[in-house]
């Protein structure tokens, strides 16, 4: 009876003394849409993007007037011209397009290559200093806020890692 009572007591203090063991681990979370957006790295990346795609947009316009410029050229002369040359004008005026095409195409991949490449530069970067955050501080395990229902705002950790990576 009395070891029953001694196993009872030791099952039951390693049950609490485990718990409260496991309540003293540390979780923290972070909003990695305002560290990308308000970091120095992001801003520079959000800038680069939107400079490719605005002179990809430019790129666009100034053939899209070149080329009906030649249309609206070419369908002045139509009476003009004999119908082979016609012809001719027509099949050459839709090779430019077919050319520009796989150009804003090409265009287009090298600007996704490149978005896809600087955020994972930025993940990286990222990644180490939170991984040195933790360590520092303790926490085992930090999450992504967008993935939280309901946290207290003193585990947020995001202005502090917004600092961390300005100053790296």
């Amino acid at each position: 009876m009395l070891k029953k009572i001694q196993i009872l007591l030791i099952l039951f203090f390693s049950f609490f003394l485990t718990n409260l063991l496991n309540a003293q681990e540390k979780i923290a979370f972070i909003d990695l849409n305002y560290i990308y957006s308000n970091s120095k790295i992001g801003k520079k990346i959000i800038k680069d993007i939107d400079n490719k795609q605005n002179k990809i947009k430019k790129d666009f316009k100034e053939f899209q007037k070149k080329l009906d410029d030649e249309k609206n050229n070419l369908l002045s002369k139509k009476n003009v011209l004999n119908e082979d040359e016609y012809k001719k004008r027509v099949i050459e005026l839709e090779n430019n397009l077919k050319k520009y095409n796989e150009v804003i195409s090409k265009k287009n991949k090298d600007l996704l290559e490149f978005r896809k490449k600087s955020k994972n530069e930025f993940a990286i970067s990222l990644r180490s200093t939170l991984e040195k955050y933790a360590q520092e501080n303790k926490i085992s395990m930090i999450l992504r806020k967008e993935q939280l229902l309901l946290g207290e705002k003193n585990l947020d950790i995001t202005k502090e890692i917004l600092e961390l990576i300005n100053k790296s």
